[in-house]
């Protein structure tokens, strides 16, 4: 096959996704890297209709990347994951409303395009969480516990553009966040950005059927394939708080062969998104692994058997 990644400055050495592409290069596949952060792009004659089987968007949620997946998209090529279902998470303001509206556990979102109308918030509300509506990588994730820290911080939140504020979920200061990687759930735990004082190392841990049911939801509302999501464990359940369409897949045992096998799987077959019928099921031997069409009703992540994708000789069929 012939893959094309898009791959922001910022990840450039990044183990995701350049280890993925070295594991689908010496699996034989052609692998082509565009910097869209990097280089001067001539978008008529950078996507050509048939130029490769699929593109993979790997890009800070505010650069150029995603308008060159979606030119890719728009000439009938197979993205991962659709640019559509990209577009509706990597806005942070878009994914709340969509999200709420379909059922998911989102907490209330306020939405400004500047900082100061952010103050007619009601201060029952506070304490608030405020980032950007396309951040990412935790980028510029302030805890504000007042108007007036509010007020103060004004200067400081111009430089981010169109805003997001939530009212903060009580937790113990550690985030779980689920993979979602070949059709299969992988959990883990880590220090909340908002609790830098917390010492927490972060590890796999077992997934309860509860958080796996709600991950598995999220990639049907969102319509994504690859994807992760952080959950807090809050006074009255677990609350999704962020959605990432491409993420780290850290502490993913093998995650480099698991992602290749996924977006190979994906080049083949497109977005399960999309698909008219269920794929076929994956089953786990493991107990923190959860198969995430058993969770769900309607579409799911595209299942890929463990080891069905990956190409036993050099001479595979690409």
């Amino acid at each position: 096959m012939r893959l094309c990644f898009l791959v922001e400055e910022h990840y450039r050495h990044d183990g995701m996704p350049i280890e993925v592409i070295r594991q689908l290069t010496s699996w034989g596949h052609q692998v082509d890297v565009l910097r869209p952060g990097g280089s001067l792009l001539r978008m008529t004659d950078a996507v050509r209709a048939g130029s490769h089987d699929a593109w993979v968007l790997k890009t800070v949620s505010g650069g150029p990347g995603l308008t060159l997946l979606e030119a890719a998209a728009s000439t009938g090529m197979t993205t991962v994951n659709d640019a559509r279902s990209i577009r509706g998470v990597r806005d942070k303001a878009l994914a709340a409303a969509i999200g709420r509206s379909r059922g998911l556990p989102l907490p209330p979102t306020y939405a400004a395009a500047r900082p100061e109308l952010l103050a007619e918030i009601p201060a029952s509300e506070y304490p608030l969480v405020v980032k950007p509506a396309d951040g990412s990588s935790g980028r510029a994730v302030y805890l504000v516990s007042s108007p007036d820290r509010l007020a103060a911080m004004v200067p400081e939140l111009a430089r981010e553009g169109m805003l997001i504020a939530q009212p903060y979920v009580t937790n113990s200061g550690i985030d779980v966040k689920v993979y979602c990687v070949g059709g299969e759930l992988y959990a883990t735990e880590r220090r909340s950005p908002l609790h830098p004082d917390r010492s927490v190392p972060e590890r796999r841990v077992p997934l309860s059927a509860e958080v796996a049911s709600i991950v598995a939801q999220v990639g049907a509302v969102y319509g994504l394939d690859l994807y992760g999501v952080d959950v807090l464990l809050g006074p009255d359940g677990p609350v999704v708080v962020d959605v990432n369409d491409f993420p780290s897949f850290r502490q993913v045992p093998d995650a480099a062969a698991r992602v290749a096998r996924a977006v190979l799987g994906l080049a083949r077959t497109g977005s399960a998104s999309a698909a008219a019928t269920p794929p076929p099921t994956c089953r786990s031997e493991h107990p923190d692994v959860v198969d995430a069409s058993s969770l769900t009703p309607g579409p799911h992540p595209v299942q890929v058997p463990a080891m069905a994708q990956i190409p036993a000789a050099a001479g595979e069929s690409r």
